[in-house]
């Protein structure tokens, strides 16, 4: 028995924080790439240097802090800016994600789910993950849902949903789907079910764990870990 990685992800305004609230109140151990992107650019690190020596000081806010937004208008307008920050920031994100799942791994969770909004657009981590799932609806309600909670238009909302990879084509590539078209009900009850599929994988790592501890101690566990992922 081992440990596995979930991947988690789905589409603007498609509905995944809705998906991942019913998983945290399971207990489930959940990763969320966005709040540690936002960590790794806090100031003095080494992502928010980089950022202003490419981007310039007019995207700070007056505490110091990258300007989500402005730095967001900037990248969605230019794809080569997007890729740049994308170079600075993502060995930063995937350091402190690694360090999150040895945490699970220590604590003797059956599996971790990584909650990553552009699995799907980047590929490359896919390969890491036992499973993927994606939270999906279909487009009219994702138009619908955008422009309610962002306030944009019809054209803003077609064009901010048309910069991603559509939920049609990550559908092909996800192992799981929890369909969040309907209400909040429906999407519990695939969730709950989706919770109960993981749980029945793999048994416990308590004694597997207490053993390897023993033996090679953390550093060793830790070396264990990093070669089970990348091979």
């Amino acid at each position: 028995s081992t440990m596995f990685l979930v991947g988690l992800s789905g589409g603007i305004a498609s509905g995944k924080s809705t998906v991942v609230a019913v998983l945290r109140e399971l207990g489930c151990a959940v990763i969320d790439a966005d709040v540690i992107a936002r960590q790794v650019v806090q100031p003095h690190s080494k992502a928010h240097q980089q950022i202003l020596q490419h981007f310039g000081t007019e995207i700070l806010l007056e505490n110091g802090e990258i300007n989500r937004e402005a730095l967001g208008n900037i990248i969605f307008s230019q794809p080569e800016k997007r890729r740049l920050l994308n170079s600075i920031t993502h060995p930063e994100i995937l350091k402190e994600m690694l360090k999150q799942v040895l945490k699970y791994f220590v604590l003797g969770y059956r599996y971790v789910i990584l909650d990553i909004p552009l699995l799907f657009e980047t590929r490359g981590l896919t390969r890491f993950m036992k499973y993927t799932v994606l939270v999906y609806c279909d487009p009219l309600t994702q138009l619908a849902r955008l422009m309610k909670r962002s306030g944009l238009g019809v054209a803003e909302a077609e064009a901010r949903i048309g910069s991603q990879l559509p939920l049609e084509e990550k559908r092909k590539w996800a192992t799981h789907v929890i369909d969040n078209s309907g209400d909040r009900d429906s999407t519990r009850r695939q969730v709950l079910r989706l919770h109960a599929r993981l749980e029945d994988s793999l048994d416990f790592l308590w004694a597997r764990l207490a053993v390897g501890t023993a033996l090679a101690g953390f550093g060793g566990l830790a070396f264990l870990l990093i070669r089970h992922f990348i091979s």
